[in-house]
């Protein structure tokens, strides 16, 4: 019997199969991934650290991450509740249009982040729909702040809601049946028995919608208006040192948006290695 256990030795043919895919995608990330990531930083230290750290010292570099820590400060809690509301809604209770709703809910994957900024200036636009009463009652939402917002809110909507729809029509809802028969109530059931069973997969959901939302460049260019100092997020600040021909100082503002990808990724392996094999658990716990 010990020996239908046994483990096959693999053929040259399956080693050298497996040894030219492995090649073949570490090629592909270093050119399309790695060297250009490189660069940035190569290009961002071209003209010495004192000359990289000018350039983060300039009001315009500054105001510009103040502005995109601002904007995923309000959008990110804001998709939090959303997508624990959405997750729960979807995987705990049937009614009628379940289906349209997840497809709502991934309508930013496949709608333009212009064409969503657009939407937005039609919308609240000083010659949109909402523009001439929001402008009498001085408010204003494009080339301002909400503006902004609201863009990003719209871009990053899917990411915390779909990590934990999958998560939570694995696990099922035997335990908080169980937690309502022994006398929990909503907001008890909630924070007792859902949040742990989640709480990993809404932070690694929060980690991407973070990262999504201090990346975002097309919606929040249409609507923030280029003002340089009041409207300007990291990314369009690139666009416009890039345009201005100063090349040094994009890749310099760049290369604190690369810093800001790698210490996702590096906190997300973290999660995964940690708290992976409990992630697995709690959601094959359902079957």
């Amino acid at each position: 019997m010990s020996g239908l256990h046994a483990t096959r030795p693999l053929s040259w043919r399956h080693r050298l199969l497996r040894g030219t895919l492995i090649a073949l995608v570490m090629v592909f990330m270093a050119v399309l991934v790695l060297l250009p990531l490189a660069a940035v930083f190569i290009e961002a230290l071209s003209k010495g650290v004192a000359a990289f750290m000018d350039v983060l010292a300039q009001p315009e570099t500054v105001s510009s991450i103040k502005l995109t820590l601002l904007v995923a400060v309000l959008a990110v809690p804001l998709n939090l509740v959303f997508g624990v509301a959405a997750a729960w809604a979807m995987t705990r209770f049937e009614f009628r249009g379940k289906a349209l709703l997840g497809a709502f809910i991934d309508l930013p994957f496949s709608v333009s982040p212009v064409v969503a900024g657009l939407v937005y200036v039609l919308l609240f636009g000083a010659q949109g729909w909402f523009g001439p009463w929001l402008s009498d009652h001085g408010v204003t939402i494009i080339f301002a702040v909400p503006g902004l917002v609201l863009a990003t809110v719209f871009i990053t909507l899917p990411f915390v809601a779909r990590e934990l729809i999958s998560l939570m029509q694995a696990q099922g809802s035997e335990e908080e049946e169980a937690a309502r028969t022994l006398g929990a109530s909503g907001w008890q059931m909630f924070f007792r028995v859902t949040l742990p069973n989640i709480r990993w997969a809404l932070l690694y959901g929060v980690l991407l919608c973070n990262a999504r939302a201090m990346g975002e460049f097309g919606a929040v260019s249409v609507v923030s208006g280029h003002i340089r100092g009041l409207t300007t997020t990291m990314p369009l600040e690139v666009e416009m040192r890039y345009n201005e021909y100063d090349y040094m100082g994009a890749f310099a503002v760049a290369s604190l948006l690369g810093l800001l990808a790698l210490l996702t990724l590096v906190v997300k392996a973290l999660l995964e290695w940690r708290y992976g094999d409990e992630l697995a658990a709690r959601a094959t716990r359902g079957h």
